[in-house]
């Protein structure tokens, strides 16, 4: 202010310094703009016993001034506009526009003081009285409205500061709600705190004080490009003050560390690092960690603002909590994790038991089996070759004796009468050209009953534990004997035709024994298919088609193909799970198919799939090697 003003100030009547002090007074008090203004307003108005006095404040976004206190008798405020946009002569004609119509043309004095801070207009003030103001009056006046002007900057400036510090928190909040990262909280913290408080350096620093060796570890880190990192570790023989209020959770506020009650190494240590001014908030995790939010300045001294604490406090509050919520989530998917890995340990176990009880109640089952047609073979094998045995000699006997028979007819073609009612009495002629065929008859039954048999022992293969080179059609075709009845039909159901496309294929080294297993696996699924296709959709002409080929040097292939109904992709996804089966209960296991896949896969190394579509029969293919897999013996 002029030199010449303040003499002027100094020497006004005393209501007008009295009017001077009140509102300086009301404009350090807390409280909004708008009350503040308020109050000011009727301290003006009491003291300069003004009608009215109004005060505006300017937007410059907008570019409007808008009313927000008013002192004095109400007399003309009606008439004034509420807002009033501005153009770019509002300096020239802002009296004009902000007096009363009604009042422009009375003798009434009024007075506009534009509030202009470092040239940007804040705001207005304008007065309307029944007197003429006296200079004195003018210059107090002047004087008031820059201190109002002042007080408006720095209000809205508060006010600024403080909407961003509750953007921050808001903007904190939402950006650490949705993280789950350790490592991305803090560094979203410090960038985002060094961008509001527009200071040098902003760190986040653990505090270990019950390790071996006590130290500060600053882990993250957003500061001025000019200036170097402090990124690491920093032990406690230097600043114990510092831990110890860290560990108190003490906020460390210091405007200038020379001038600070610091300790003597503390404040050594902040000057080499570069540090002139300090801000550090603690924090403490729900897990007994120990941390804290630092802000410094570089660049001599600054104050920090109790609003300013408050705000690093209240992110240090958000920082902790997303932390705690980190560490928690981390807990609860590590033990998630622990339970998907158990629960697949589980799973694997009970997949293990499963197959285990399969392959034991199979083995068991074939080792009965094979026992059972063991001695079933045995014992019908003694008579067989009895049978077959004694056929030849009843054959020559008998031959023996028709030629006799043919002699006594030359020699005594007149035998006694009652010999001639006992040839009549048997068919004579008949019996001698039926006996031969009889005997033949018997000699075809026990062939059939000898190969029957056979096949029954090589089927079972009790006594080939081992690989060895076999010829697969053979066992194929014991497998189909075995089936024969079934092939054939009865009653109602109708006989299925095999069709046998043979490749001329080397002998395999295989279990033979096993393999025919999953033959007959095979087979009896196609038949039972059939049958069940037959009885729902009258299926005619039913065929199991069977090829055999060498799919190269090293392997063959063997395809069992029926047109039956066959099957949706959900049963086939599972057909050779154990315990699987779509038969009626006591009509299948389900393990059939699925011992067959361990045989063709794990003891053979080979490979076995279904094709099968809804109403297009099934096809199943297996490939094996024709020599043995070190690896699957």
């Amino acid at each position: 202010m002029h030199p010449q003003r303040e003499c002027d100030i100094q020497a006004a009547p005393t209501h007008l310094i009295t009017l001077g002090a009140e509102v300086a007074a009301t404009l350090s008090k807390d409280g909004s703009l708008s009350e503040v203004l308020q109050i000011c307003s009727e301290i003006i108005a009491h003291y300069l016993k003004t009608t009215n006095v109004c005060i505006w404040t300017f937007d410059q976004k907008s570019n409007t001034l808008t009313r927000v206190a008013f002192g004095g008798k109400d007399i003309y405020t009606a008439s004034l506009p509420k807002t009033i946009f501005c153009q770019e002569d509002y300096l020239e004609n802002l009296k004009a526009r902000l007096l009363p119509c009604n009042f422009r043309n009375t003798p009434f004095s009024s007075r506009l003081y534009t509030l202009v801070v470092e040239n940007n207009l804040v705001g207005a003030i304008i007065l309307f009285g029944k007197e003429y103001f006296t200079e004195i009056e003018d210059i107090v006046l002047g004087w008031i409205a820059n201190n109002i002007g002042l007080a408006m900057e720095r209000f809205l400036a508060r006010e600024k500061q403080q909407n961003r510090g509750e953007t921050l928190l808001l903007k904190l909040a939402s950006k650490l709600r949705h993280c789950l990262d350790f490592n991305s909280i803090l560094e979203i913290a410090v960038k985002e705190v060094r961008d509001l408080l527009q200071i040098d350096r902003c760190h986040f620093l653990w505090y270990f004080p019950y390790c071996q060796n006590p130290r500060i570890t600053i882990t993250h880190e957003a500061q001025d490009s000019n200036l170097s990192s402090l990124l690491g570790d920093f032990s406690a023989e230097r600043i114990n003050t510092l831990f110890d209020k860290i560990r108190n959770l003490e906020i460390i506020r210091i405007d200038a560390v020379r001038e600070s009650s610091l300790d003597l190494e503390t404040q050594e240590m902040s000057i080499d690092l570069g540090i002139t001014s300090l801000l550090l908030i603690p924090l403490k995790t729900h897990s007994g960690q120990f941390g804290a939010i630092a802000c410094s300045h570089c660049n001599g001294s600054r104050y920090w603002s109790d609003s300013e604490v408050e705000l690093l406090q209240a992110v240090c509050d958000q920082v902790a909590l997303a932390i705690d919520q980190s560490e928690f989530y981390a807990q609860t998917r590590a033990s998630a994790l622990a339970a998907q890995a158990q629960a697949q340990q589980l799973t694997q176990a009970l997949h293990k038991l499963q197959h285990t009880q399969s392959q034991l109640v199979q083995q068991e089952k074939m080792s009965s089996l094979g026992q059972m047609v063991a001695g079933i073979a045995h014992e019908i094998n003694n008579p067989v070759n009895f049978i077959n045995g004694n056929l030849i000699h009843a054959k020559e006997y008998i031959e023996d004796l028709l030629e006799l028979l043919h002699l006594y007819q030359e020699h005594y073609p007149n035998p006694a009468r009652q010999i001639q009612d006992k040839i009549e009495d048997i068919d004579l002629e008949f019996l001698l050209e039926d006996l031969p065929k009889l005997l033949s008859s018997m000699r075809i039954g026990a062939d059939r009953i000898r190969l029957i048999v056979l096949s029954l022992r090589n089927f079972s293969r009790l006594d080939e534990a081992e690989m060895k080179p076999v010829d697969i059609h053979e066992g194929i075709d014991n497998t189909l004997m075995i089936l024969e009845s079934r092939l054939k039909g009865s009653g109602k159901n109708r006989s299925i035709k095999v069709i046998k496309d043979y490749g001329n294929l080397p002998k395999i080294e295989c279990y033979a024994g096993q393999l025919n297993q999953v033959f007959m696996n095979v087979l009896a699924n196609a038949i039972d298919a059939l049958s069940e296709a037959e009885e729902k959709f009258q299926i005619q002409n039913m065929q199991i088609h069977i090829v055999t080929k060498m799919l190269d040097s090293d392997s063959l292939i063997i395809r069992i193909k029926d047109n039956g109904a066959g099957m949706t992709e959900e049963v086939k996804k599972r057909l050779f799970d154990p315990f699987f089966t779509t038969k009626p209960v006591g009509k299948g296991t389900g393990l059939g198919l699925s011992i067959s896949y361990k045989i063709v896969v794990e003891k053979h190394g080979g490979t076995i799939e279904c094709l099968s579509e809804p109403g297009k029969g099934s096809e199943f293919i297996i490939q094996i090697p024709v020599r043995a897999i070190a690896s699957f013996n």
